[in-house]
């Protein structure tokens, strides 16, 4: 259920929405949980935002990008600096928009693991979303390594409550082999259809992803792999601030014309 101040609720069929951005609308509508907004911009807003992530994500599937662990990652040189620990530095060369943009333009040139790519697909939704100026303002200097990232990519977590396409969880592989530790858990982005994105296993059911984890247990373990009760949600509110006209880089206050 959506809540929002009186005389803005009969706005929600006026709204121009795409049909994922429906689709997502009518799952929140439907829930028994009440979801509290402060305008109805607010609510379009995310719905756009997760709409992007849910784009961002069949990109980055369709990209050519692979999976590797940090010790076989790789990137773009003319875009990112490969760190020793694995992860890509930002080249001061390029902006955080072009650099961000060029994974998913060249995407056979870069290999990651799962937690990056989540982070990369979230950076994207959220480009797509502020536009280039913001984005280049607020995500100055990016590395990209598992899940570090800016702080004005503000993530929030919850336990036991409803996922919505857009969002992230994770599957844990407790019994994983030792010999493969990259295969202890799978983060993934919900998309519509009760599909996964799961970075080096595709856009598949949450029983696949199971499935595949459970391939890469200790031999003679029957502890399965599970998807945990925790969703990883965009903080929509402070990001749609993002794109409002201020911004904050450090102590100083910008002013984007």
């Amino acid at each position: 259920m959506i809540i929002l101040p009186p005389g803005e609720a009969e706005q929600i069929g006026r709204m121009e929405l795409t049909a994922l951005e429906q689709q997502i609308l009518r799952m929140k509508q439907e829930s028994p949980e009440e979801y509290h907004y402060s305008s109805i911009d607010n609510l379009k807003f995310e719905l756009r935002t997760r709409g992007k992530i849910v784009e961002s994500s069949h990109a980055l599937y369709d990209s050519g990008a692979r999976f590797a662990t940090f010790q076989t990652s790789r990137c773009n040189a003319d875009y990112w600096i490969r760190l020793a620990n694995g992860g890509f530095q930002q080249r001061s060369d390029v902006t955080p928009a072009e650099a961000i943009r060029d994974i998913f333009k060249n995407g056979p040139k870069y290999a990651f693991e799962c937690a990056t790519a989540m982070v990369i697909v979230l950076y994207n939704g959220v480009l797509e979303m502020i536009g280039d100026q913001s984005f280049n303002t607020y995500f100055a200097d990016l590395v990209l390594y598992d899940w570090k990232y800016d702080s004005d990519l503000r993530i929030n977590s919850f336990s036991g409550v409803e996922a919505f396409p857009g969002d992230v969880l994770y599957f844990k592989n407790p019994d994983f082999d030792p010999s493969t530790p990259q295969w202890q858990g799978e983060n993934a982005i919900l998309l519509p259809e009760e599909l996964y994105y799961a970075h080096g296993i595709g856009i598949v059911t949450a029983d696949y992803i199971i499935r595949s984890l459970n391939a890469k247990r200790k031999p003679g373990s029957t502890t399965s792999a599970y998807l945990m009760d925790v969703v990883d949600s965009l903080d929509f509110a402070y990001t749609q601030r993002l794109s409002q006209g201020v911004a904050r880089v450090g102590a100083r206050i910008y002013l984007l014309s």
